[in-house]
């Protein structure tokens, strides 16, 4: 799902980049927050960081005493993608395994489908393309797109990211895409 989220940050600018003219700092200023924002990747209670739309205020800045730096606090809103359980999504298998597989979905990386949980498909191996098939001859393959329902999520604070695991179990859920159409009927 995505957000619209409004935040304040403290950016620091070194005493180096400061100058007389306003307009360079505030330039400074800008380039710092787009660099700490494409740095952060992502947070528990947002999700991933995916853009900064608006920037609201540029305090007062502090000079900090030992180096010199000033630290200016910012309001800016952004846009950001948080996947969360009882949503339906939709993403691409990237893995295939005898047990599932892993679907990206915009920055989320890891999102696993078990076999458990595709209900009429069977894993067919094959060396260089395995995949799943059902008994209507739908399959799951490696970049196929795949609408889910999205059981469970975890965000690893390590790693920065969350991780979810999904379910066909429900209407309309499986493959997606022109070639999964039925036949129209009399054209």
């Amino acid at each position: 799902m995505f957000l619209k989220g409004r935040l304040t940050w403290n950016v620091i600018i070194p005493a180096e980049n400061l100058d007389a003219q306003g307009l360079m700092l505030q330039k400074s200023i800008v380039i710092r927050l787009l660099e700490d924002f494409a740095a952060k990747k992502a947070t528990k209670d947002l999700g991933y960081f995916l853009a900064l739309t608006t920037l609201e205020k540029i305090g007062e800045g502090k000079v900090r005493p030992q180096s010199g730096d000033v630290l200016f606090p910012i309001d800016f809103c952004c846009l950001t993608f948080k996947i969360m359980t009882g949503e339906i999504l939709e993403g691409v298998v990237h893995k295939i395994l005898k047990h599932g597989v892993f679907l990206r979905c915009g920055p989320v990386e890891t999102i696993f489908l078990s076999a458990q949980k595709m209900p009429g498909y069977l894993y067919v191996h094959g060396d260089k393309n395995p995949m799943f098939i059902s008994e209507k001859q739908t399959k799951i393959e490696k970049d196929i797109t795949v609408r889910f329902f999205v059981i469970g999520t975890k965000w690893f604070e390590s790693e920065r990211e969350f991780k979810a695991v999904v379910s066909l179990e429900g209407d309309y859920l499986g493959p997606v895409g022109d070639d999964m159409l039925p036949p129209a009927n009399g054209m």
